[in-house]
């Protein structure tokens, strides 16, 4: 009787697994679009500093952010710019190639896009104005131990594409985990 042979399994490949380094960095240029978009629009409708209300808990504000998330070096003095922007550049670099080295990583890959395209946003902003420009404000009673007032530090949709990014890679390695655990 001859011993039992493993099988070998093909590889699943995931939905979506066509999709090239083409597609992905469209996704990431929708974001940069939109992000320089609703900037140029704030810039040219607000003077620094201006706050209209929307609704009891959103603003609409021009603020500028000189350094990175929640004013981290913000005072530096201003080396910082040119250390995000080389940040910014490596960082994008990295993410291509990541996008390059798992295409059929569906969730992965617009994950790494978002962080791109809002990676990319900043960094335009960082070389033409010296600073980032936020807009969004919002204010939650909770937030008060936290932040002043309640208010969030405002942000971006160069911000928002990032956080959206983040939160999918969480999501991705918990998926991926799981996808293991059950093997």
């Amino acid at each position: 009787m001859a011993a039992p042979s493993k099988a070998v399994r093909p590889v699943a490949r995931r939905a979506g697994a066509g999709q090239g380094l083409l597609f992905w960095l469209v996704i990431a240029a929708i974001v940069i679009v939109a992000d320089q978009i609703t900037k140029v629009a704030i810039v040219r409708s607000f003077a620094l500093g201006d706050v209209r209300p929307v609704t009891e808990f959103f603003n609409l504000v021009r603020a500028h952010n000189p350094g990175a998330a929640f004013s981290f070096l913000a005072d530096a003095g201003g080396w910082q710019r040119w250390f995000f922007v080389g940040l910014g550049v490596v960082a994008s670099g990295f993410i291509v190639w990541m996008i390059r080295s798992h295409p059929g990583e569906r969730l992965f890959c617009f994950a790494v896009s978002m962080i791109l395209g809002g990676a990319v946003g900043n960094v335009i902003d960082r070389l033409i104005h010296g600073y980032v420009v936020d807009f969004l404000q919002f204010r939650f009673a909770l937030l008060e131990p936290l932040f002043r007032g309640g208010y969030f530090p405002s942000f971006n949709v160069a911000d928002s594409a990032i956080t959206l990014g983040a939160a999918c890679l969480i999501l991705d390695e918990i998926l991926r985990v799981r996808r293991s655990r059950q093997r």
